[in-house]
């Protein structure tokens, strides 16, 4: 929207005379508490990634294995077998594209969340942010993030071996 727009812009003229005018002080490295607001500021939104991602990837992976399996008479419970380990891989390739896909689709609606539950942006001066600690501390909670997403995204493997014991049966 234009009124977000214009608020964006007033901002960063800010934040940039901020940076102007910080030049000329010495900077101190952030505190403990502001690092520890930098993980989970970066770590929280990569949970939901991770568990979006992994999720999705599961679910359109297996369903594809499915389908490709009964089209080409393939039981899932033989996975041992050349012919069926030939069409594993593909299965996952294609699950890792849907989830992909999915995932462009969705960050907006995953940032959005994120900024609803409360996490604010930390307070720190522009140099403060450039520094060695904060980026580490960023990446650290983005990795971590979309670890334990992913650990919580194979939620989906729960319900599949029911599915496949059922299709093993027919």
């Amino acid at each position: 929207h234009s009124t977000e727009r214009s608020c964006l812009l007033r901002e960063l003229h800010r934040f940039e005379s901020i940076a102007i005018a910080q030049e000329k002080l010495e900077v101190s490295p952030p505190s403990p508490g502001q690092l520890r607001h930098v993980f989970f500021h970066n770590a929280l939104p990569f949970v939901g990634f991770g568990f979006l991602d992994n999720a999705i990837m599961i679910a359109a992976g297996t369903q594809i294995e499915l389908s490709i399996g009964v089209v080409l008479g393939i039981s899932t419970m033989a996975g041992n077998t050349f012919f069926s380990s030939l069409f594993l891989p593909p299965a996952a390739a294609l699950g890792n594209l849907v989830s992909d896909l999915a995932g462009l689709g969705l960050a907006g609606y995953v940032e959005a969340l994120a900024s609803r539950l409360g996490l604010s942006i930390p307070d720190l001066t522009p140099k403060q942010a450039d520094m060695w600690q904060t980026r580490l501390s960023a990446h650290l909670g983005k990795a971590i993030g979309v670890t334990i997403g992913c650990i919580l995204g194979m939620f989906p493997l729960l319900f599949f071996g029911e599915e496949e014991e059922k299709l093993e049966e027919k």
